[in-house]
């Protein structure tokens, strides 16, 4: 187990947020949510940026590969609207991608709203890091990451990641006992 601070990429796509219009408070949901769950160190890698497909690509791939992020988790950006195109820039920069997290989210959402069918979240895989793409609700960021969190660690584990420990009385991550 190493203390290594792990760092994780906080990504907000909002072109109105971006813009000043109004304030992030969907990346701050993300930071407070990760702030509860994670009791090993971590440091956030914060940006806010505009609903712009290249710009998504090349704030990802800083993330990963500049700053040295484990994870990303990305807000907003995942609707039907022209303009939401993160999970198109998502599977831009990814070599592998995990359905398996979108599928989840959306069952979570779907006990508290119907739309949750619009939403287009995914997950995927670039180098060593795991890149999930959430909703831009702050209350279904906090649903959504307590459905998958738990898969989480684990999966940065296999990639050679930092080993993240949680408040198991929030979030219980999941790891094999065999290991």
């Amino acid at each position: 187990m190493s203390e290594k601070i792990a760092r994780i990429g906080v990504l907000t796509v909002s072109d109105r947020a971006s813009a000043g219009v109004y304030e992030d408070i969907s990346g701050q949901a993300i930071k407070d949510t990760l702030s509860d769950y994670l009791t090993s160190p971590w440091q956030a890698e914060y940006r806010v940026i505009a609903d712009e497909q290249l710009l998504i690509e090349s704030t990802i791939k800083e993330l990963v590969d500049k700053e040295g992020c484990c994870l990303v988790v990305t807000t907003g950006g995942t609707g039907p609207a022209k303009r939401d195109v993160t999970p198109e820039a998502t599977e831009a920069v990814c070599d592998r991608m995990m359905p398996g997290f979108g599928e989840l989210m959306r069952q979570e959402s779907l006990k508290y709203v119907p739309t949750a069918i619009l939403s287009r979240q995914t997950a995927g895989l670039r180098g060593s890091s795991l890149i999930i793409n959430l909703p831009g609700k702050p209350k279904a960021i906090r649903q959504c990451l307590d459905a998958v969190f738990p898969a989480v660690p684990y999966c940065i584990d296999l990639m050679d990641g930092p080993y993240l420990e949680c408040d198991e009385s929030l979030i219980k991550p999941f790891r094999p006992k065999s290991k």
